[in-house]
Parts: C-alpha cells; structure tokens; sequence
C-alpha cells in the first residue's frame, strides 16, 4: 500500500523532511513559498492528499476548511498555537487538528528573558551608539537602564511558558505576581503572588511579561485604560500573540516615558507591524524568534509528526484539539 500524501506548507527542518519522505509521500514546498491559502485546498486535491501540514502564517478559515477534499483526515499545525484554524469547522467537517505543546516552553521562556532583560537595559539604543560611531567616552550617566534584580514580574497568564518564565526570574531575584482564569496549587506557585484581577496584577507589575491565547477576551487587552494601571516606568514584553497589545496605546506610552521600555516578539498583523515601533530607540524588535532553536524546531516537527502517525493509523493523536 503507497504512503499517505501529506501536503506541507512551508519549508521545514532537514531533519524533520527527512521522516516525512521516510514515511510519507509528502509535498513539499523547498523554495519556501507563502502559498495564498485559498490555494490548499487545490493542492490536497490535486495530490490527493491525507493531512495537511501547516504553520501559523496559514489562515486556514472555514472556508479553507470547507474546500477541502474529503481525502483530508488531518490538520497538523507546526505550532502551539491554533487560532489560525478554524477549528470549530474542521470538527464540523470531522478533519482532526493538532498542535505541538510543551517542546517551545523553554525555548520561548528564554526568549522571553532576553526581551526582559534587552528593554531594561537598553541593549538597542546601545548598540545602535555603537554602530553609528556615536559613543565617544565611558559616562556616569550615560544608557541608564533598569535593573531587574529584586523588581515585581507581573506575568499575565501563569501556564507552561509562564511558570517556565518565573523559574528564570527567580534567579534575578524578582517577585513573581500573576494572573490566570484560577490559582495554582501552592506546590506549582513557589511563592509566587496570585492576583484575582488582571488590573490588580497589573498595579504591582513594575516589570510585565505576557504568555496568555489570543481569544476574544485578551485581544487588545494591553489598552491605554490598563497601560495606565502599571507603575510609571515600567517594562512590557509580548512573546505570546501579537494581538494581545494596543499598538497605538503602547507606542504612546513609550513615547511619553509612562512605560521605560519595550519588548515584542510578536506584532498584530505579522510580518507586517505598525510602523512607528522603528521610531522608537526603548522598543527592542525580534520577528517571532521564541521558538527559534534548532532543536526546538525539529522538536515541533517531530511531535506534529507524532500526531499525523497517529491519526492515520487510526489511533487518538497525543495532541488533539479538535
């Protein structure tokens, strides 16, 4: 019997192309092409394709979803994220989706750090002093940063990424507060301080560190009403969804010294960004590295992998959520 088609969507791994041809008759897209998603379903067509492999720069809407072929039994997202999935309709349509939970967390907690620590210290405006020949002499006042060590880390949304976030902080001495739907158990607190409230949290937040979903409720929930609600001179980072921040309450912030600096993985609308963040010497920009690791990526690979095997053997994928 011939090996399953699997569509693929973007260029991954060698090592994780590898088992796809291994096991697979897979489609592959070497030149890295952003295929129009509209598209997909035409491709799976056409190859007569089993599952779909895809990546969070495909928006698979219902619509996507609805044109598939009924060959397609799977969805498997080389993310942890889903919301680019219509999830709702593949259930509907009886198409199983996974994910790739638990292998980004360290990689994406240690992102996470970098940004914290780069936005308190200035780490772009410094280099920058550098690379434009402007730094002339060692001054006592000169790139006067935050320090970290002993600070309040508010961290918005306390699950694998957040806990994994704290871990790191402690080694800096900061206070952990956070916020979740429910507290944790004291064992996984390790001492850190539960807020019932997201404003509540963020008052005591002189440094805040965002790892919750993008869903209806955290979309845009970094606004102008809650900004206000952090200590004057505080430190925003986003390594979770691009749309959790207003970037026009965020950039205004910056700009007025409300907030001492930012740091952003992740962008509304990514690649594109609003492009008044370039303006900003306190805004420290990465293009949605946090999961960029060898071998995390071959580990994101691995695992959606895992759970395509599973589903076309007939079996329940370790990592379903439709």
């Amino acid at each position: 019997m011939a090996s399953p088609v699997v569509v693929v969507t973007r260029r991954l791994p060698a090592a994780v192309e590898a088992r796809l041809e291994r096991d697979y008759r897979p489609v592959l897209n070497p030149a890295d092409t952003l295929y129009d998603p509209a598209s997909l379903p035409g491709r799976c067509a056409e190859a007569g394709a089993a599952a779909l492999l895809c990546c969070p720069t495909d928006a698979v809407s219902a619509e996507v979803v609805a044109a598939l072929p009924t060959s397609v039994k799977a969805i498997a997202t080389f993310s942890v994220g889903y919301d680019h999935i219509d999830v709702a309709a593949a259930k509907a349509r009886g198409i199983v989706v996974t994910h790739t939970p638990d292998v980004l967390t360290d990689a994406t907690a240690d992102c996470a750090m970098l940004l914290l620590l780069a936005a308190a210290r200035g780490a772009y405006s410094a280099e920058k002093l550098l690379r434009t020949g402007g730094w002339t002499a060692w001054a006592p006042t000169g790139q006067i940063g935050v320090q970290m060590t002993g600070k309040r880390l508010g961290i918005y949304g306390m699950g694998r990424i957040g806990r994994a976030v704290a871990q790191r902080a402690r080694g800096f001495d900061m206070q952990i507060h956070y916020h979740d739907v429910g507290r944790l158990p004291e064992s996984v607190e390790q001492g850190a301080v539960y807020h019932e409230t997201a404003e509540e949290l963020l008052g005591v937040s002189d440094f805040l560190s965002l790892h919750c979903p993008l869903t209806a409720q955290t979309r845009h929930f970094l606004d102008a009403r809650r900004i206000a609600l952090l200590p004057d001179g505080a430190v925003v980072v986003n390594s979770a969804r691009g749309p959790i921040v207003d970037d026009a309450a965020l950039i205004a912030a910056l700009r007025s010294g409300k907030l001492a600096a930012a740091g952003l993985d992740v962008f509304e609308g990514e690649p594109r960004f609003h492009p008044d963040y370039l303006t900003l010497d306190n805004a420290i920009l990465f293009p949605h590295i946090g999961s960029a690791t060898a071998e995390t990526r071959d580990a994101m690979g691995f695992m959606a992998l895992d759970n395509l095997d599973a589903v076309l053997a007939g079996r329940e994928p370790p990592n379903r959520v439709a």
